[in-house]
């Protein structure tokens, strides 16, 4: 009655046992044609070599060192901001002069306005990426690819690399809706200028590094320019905590800004539902780690954006009667991020041996998305 099962498993091992066979065959082959080669070479030859070998390994060294170590990651890290003892973005803090009937003849107090928990969170997010970690779509070694190949097209070494650029795309939006809507007072006002130069710097290509073909010549690479819009944030929110800067913190920006996110949570989705329904190859679906990493990585970046905007828009959240929803939302969020698989398995939906890691990961985007979309609805009177 076993037997079907035992042959099962056997032909499996034995064909992941051949796989791996070839798969070592393939990468060994240059290196030992390489090494008769280089044997019957004489020193004159040889020692050029033998430094760029060393320096080879010590740069694949460091490469596979940045990939595996995620220094910083903590699903918790929205903890960190004490976000419950904020006040809205904006809100006067200056305090009351106090009543005398002969004030003393002193310089005015400097107006003091409460910094954007978002501006804090998006900053954050970006040095987390580029300062506190290697920023790996633009590193040498992951452009040049596995013998050409493409990281992504690999089961190897691609998972941060996913993982921050997921983290990138909810850093890029919330730059844009920092800038059109949530940065200045209504569509007819002045468009804050480093608000502007950080949503810039944020939208330049995730992959260049000194050098590049397209254009032919030198490049500055992607980690400087998401450093400038670091600065540039934080500049924003040192004029908003002196209140030299605007935060518009009506309830119609708050619907805009889920809006957007939810848009951008539901073409994920699509992404994931795509590559479940399409490829489902178990665990030999190379591209799947991808799409989960990525997906991981947008939930991780908009968890603690949308955490700051339940402090930014306090007034607004506690005037419409939504805190028990915005905080049912931010529990699908921290759900999400629980689900960390050691290999991310892309298999039928009704597998029995291989789990579908994209469908899970595809069914808690769809919850946090449809607690946005309800908490929209309640915000906008509906």
């Amino acid at each position: 009655m076993l037997d079907p099962i035992v042959a099962f498993f056997a032909r499996m091992l034995g064909a992941i046992r051949r796989g791996l066979g070839l798969v070592f065959a393939w990468i060994a082959w240059p290196f030992l044609a390489g090494h008769g080669w280089y044997r019957q070479r004489n020193w004159i030859v040889k020692a050029p070599l033998a430094l760029l070998v060393l320096l080879l390994a010590g740069l694949y060294g460091y490469f596979l060192v940045q990939t595996q170590s995620w220094t910083g990651f903590n699903t918790q890290y929205i903890a960190n901001y004490k976000l419950a003892d904020r006040k809205a973005a904006g809100q006067d803090l200056t305090p009351e002069p106090a009543a005398t009937a002969t004030p003393p003849a002193t310089a005015a107090t400097p107006r003091r306005c409460e910094t954007s928990a978002i501006v804090d969170v998006t900053a954050d997010l970006i040095d987390f990426n580029v300062n506190r970690n290697a920023w790996i779509s633009s590193m040498l070694l992951f452009k040049l690819g596995l013998f050409g190949m493409s990281w992504d097209d690999t089961p190897f070494l691609d998972n941060k690399a996913s993982f921050q650029r997921g983290v990138n795309q909810a850093v890029r939006r919330t730059s844009i809706e920092l800038v059109d809507s949530l940065g200045r007072v209504r569509g007819t006002s002045g468009i804050n200028s480093d608000l502007q130069n950080a949503r810039g710097n944020l939208q330049f290509d995730e992959s260049s590094w000194y050098f590049g073909f397209q254009p032919f010549g030198p490049k500055t690479p992607t980690p400087s320019y998401y450093r400038a819009a670091i600065n540039s944030l934080r500049k924003f929110n040192v004029d908003l905590g002196a209140c030299n800067a605007t935060f518009d913190g009506r309830a119609d920006n708050l619907i805009e800004f889920i809006d957007r996110i939810s848009n951008d949570l539901g073409s994920t989705s699509d992404v994931l539902a795509e590559r479940s329904e399409n490829h489902n190859f178990g665990w030999f679906d190379t591209r799947a780690d991808d799409r989960f990493w990525f997906a991981y990585g947008q939930l991780y970046g908009y968890y603690g954006i949308l955490s700051a905007a339940g402090a930014d828009f306090s007034k607004v959240i506690a005037e419409r009667n939504v805190g028990a929803l915005w905080g049912d939302t931010m529990k699908q969020f921290q759900a999400a991020l629980r689900i960390q698989p050691f290999i991310v398995s892309n298999g039928r939906e009704d597998g029995f041996i291989m789990p579908s890691h994209l469908a899970t990961m595809g069914f808690y985007i769809l919850r946090v998305r449809s607690n946005l979309v309800e908490t929209r609805a309640v915000l906008g009177g509906r």
